[in-house]
């Protein structure tokens, strides 16, 4: 299968869940919490269900938020890791910072990704092959090469808890919003220079992301310098850094990761 056949798949896929998500309305949505406290919608659910029908079968694997992991996606070389809706108490909340997050896995590597962010009117997609189309034109990672006001997208949630105080001194231009996915396509479109977190996120928040990001000739990598890897037993990642290739040393310095060997 080609790339361009994997990106009809997700834009397939994230046409569909626009279609479900036309049935509610953000800021007018119940909500249940799951056993970890995170918050679910029957939107949540219903999204998930629609991008499972479109993209399950085969030999791939799933991962998603919203589903069940039985563990049996470890022995499939192409793996859909997806989050029916990043950014669900944005979502509840009526703040327009969620989307819905599609991320290819081929042996560890995020290599094709959509991300739909209907609020804004934005559909991201993109594959290492192919590079980022941003609303159907075509986009990438941003030029810059200097950090000094280089824009990064911040977690609204780290902010408030003060995890980005010392950053705030720094020569970067800081913006807080929600959902980690959209905060990634946003950088693989060159909308942003970077944006990290340094506290554990799962594999769904970051995946159709992040191949956005490599897509569009950044890197994503963990807070140890190393490429990030997924499809992992534990889904639950450490963090992860994404920025554009011209400021990826200069990021690196500013959060003192050693460099690779």
């Amino acid at each position: 299968m080609s790339r361009a056949d994997d990106l009809e798949r997700i834009s397939e896929a994230l046409s569909a869940a626009d279609e479900v998500l036309k049935r509610f309305t953000p800021g007018e949505i119940a909500s249940e919490l799951k056993d970890g406290g995170d918050p679910l919608t029957a939107a949540d659910t219903a999204v998930n269900d629609v991008l499972a029908k479109v993209l399950r079968g085969g030999d791939e694997g799933w991962l998603s938020e919203e589903s069940t992991d039985a563990g049996g996606r470890l022995d499939r070389r192409r793996v859909w890791v997806v989050d029916p809706i990043d950014g669900t108490r944005e979502f509840i909340d009526g703040i327009p910072e969620w989307c819905v997050s599609v991320g290819l896995v081929e042996d560890g590597v995020p290599v094709a990704g959509g991300v739909l962010s209907p609020p804004n009117g934005n559909l991201i997609i993109g594959s290492d092959d192919t590079g980022v189309m941003c609303n159907g034109q075509p986009a990438g990672t941003t030029a810059t090469t200097d950090i000094r006001g280089a824009l990064v997208l911040a977690s609204r949630s780290e902010v408030k808890r003060g995890e980005w105080e010392r950053f705030f001194s720094t020569p970067i231009a800081v913006r807080n919003m929600g959902s980690v996915a959209y905060k990634l396509s946003l950088v693989g479109a060159g909308l942003a220079d970077a944006t990290w977190t340094l506290v554990p996120k799962n594999e769904w928040d970051v995946a159709g992301g992040a191949a956005l990001v490599r897509a569009g000739g950044g890197r994503v990598f963990g807070i140890d310098g190393a490429d990030v890897v997924f499809n992992r037993a534990d889904p639950l990642m450490d963090g992860f850094i994404a920025v554009a290739p011209g400021l990826c040393d200069q990021v690196m310095d500013l959060l003192e990761i050693p460099p690779r060997p």
